[in-house]
């Protein structure tokens, strides 16, 4: 068995102990509702047990498969999505250890899975670096500033368990309608697993030449129907779908219409959800979160940040220039991904300027924690997905 199969092996374990911490931790929830405290202390003695096999796991995947490729796997789409889901159950099992929140549990773990299982849409090939990645600030770059996001990742899991908690979802209101759509998007991110999962049964790979942003002509396939072709695209296999519409070099059409796609999946899916339950998603899990104690979820959202922001700063800031300075000769190039990491660092600049200086704290804090975790997800899909830049290397 070669190592690039153990690690695959580990990552799969690492899946369905996650899986089955989700169950055990739903059942000390629900037990605690019913004021069983012995029951609660032993589902969820078993959900961190389950958890934290499955972190073993899950640093046995990191370990084996970074022996295999010779560098540290966050090379590519596959690679830092998987780590970030790894970092988050870390990041959620040192929160856990302090706090012992069963609901934390039910709600970050199910983020964790849906992270890697997006991750494992990817090609999973270990393949060689290229040059601008023969670093080793590749590795302290990249772990850094995904340890901060999956931190961060754990504020926005206590404000959205705050929100579900405290929220009327019996009256019309902003804020019922903000919190669905947020569930509304976890499912569009299932729904990109889905359709991928489809089509790779369903639908033979197609080819199409382009012209890319250097005015070289390229090839490229695509393994969905073509929705957006890229910019000068012409179908090179027969018979393949014509785009509906070619997109500009700076756009990526094949992954704008993976993304696309998953939307289309996903609506669906989310109708579906909304038949079978009846009701709003946010009121189905409503439930989970109302023994749940509201000023200590603040505490935990806020002391992530804490925590967070700092390491973040430092990988995705300050060792992203000293590695760009390296491989491009300039610290700043304005590039899409470095823009957006540093989008990043100033909304979470303004959140704890705003908590210690005009005290935001309960709703106002747990609404930020969240869209700053959008913002990070919309960095991590949107901006790899769709635009072009030096930072597209999936």
């Amino acid at each position: 068995m070669s190592l690039v199969e153990i690690s695959s092996a580990a990552l799969y374990l690492a899946f369905v102990a996650y899986l089955l911490g989700t169950i055990f931790f739903g059942g000390a929830v629900k037990s605690a509702s019913k004021e069983k405290s012995a029951y609660n202390k032993r589902w969820g003695f078993y959900g961190i047990t389950i958890t934290v096999i499955g972190f073993i796991a899950n640093l046995v995947y990191f370990i084996t498969r970074w022996i295999a490729a010779g560098h540290a796997p966050v090379s590519n789409l596959f690679e830092f999505t998987a780590a970030f889901g790894m970092m988050i159950v870390g990041a959620f099992i040192l929160i856990y250890s302090m706090y012992r929140i069963a609901a934390l549990g039910l709600f970050a773990l199910p983020v964790a899975v849906i992270i890697i299982g997006y991750a494992s849409m990817f090609p999973t090939d270990v393949s060689p670096l290229i040059p601008a990645l023969q670093s080793h600030w590749l590795t302290i770059h990249v772990i850094t500033a995904a340890l901060g996001e999956a931190i961060l990742a754990i504020s926005a899991v206590a404000g959205l368990i705050w929100l579900l908690k405290n929220i009327d979802m019996t009256k019309k209101s902003k804020q019922r309608f903000w919190i669905e759509a947020v569930m509304y998007v976890l499912v569009v991110t299932i729904g990109f697993i889905v359709s991928t999962t489809v089509f790779s049964l369903t639908y033979e790979p197609v080819q199409y030449s382009y012209v890319n942003a250097e005015g070289n002509e390229s090839v490229i396939e695509y393994k969905k129907p073509a929705l957006f072709g890229m910019n000068e695209s012409q179908a090179i296999t027969e018979g393949a779908m014509e785009p509906l519409v070619n997109v500009p070099a700076l756009v990526n059409g094949n992954k704008l219409t993976t993304v696309v796609w998953s939307v289309i999946f996903g609506t669906i899916l989310y109708g579906l959800m909304r038949l079978v339950f009846r009701r709003r998603l946010a009121e189905v899990v409503q439930p989970f979160t109302k023994r749940t104690n509201s000023q200590l979820l603040d505490e935990i959202g806020y002391r992530s940040i804490l925590i967070g922001f700092p390491i973040f700063s430092l990988g995705a800031l300050i060792f992203a220039m000293i590695w760009a300075h390296e491989a491009w000769g300039r610290f700043w190039g304005w590039d899409p991904k470095e823009v957006w990491a540093l989008i990043t660092f100033l909304f979470y600049a303004v959140y704890l300027h705003l908590r210690l200086t005009k005290g935001w704290q309960g709703e106002k804090s747990a609404w930020l924690a969240l869209i700053g975790f959008i913002i990070i997800m919309f960095n991590l899909i949107v901006v790899n997905l769709i635009i072009a830049g030096l930072h597209s290397y999936a």
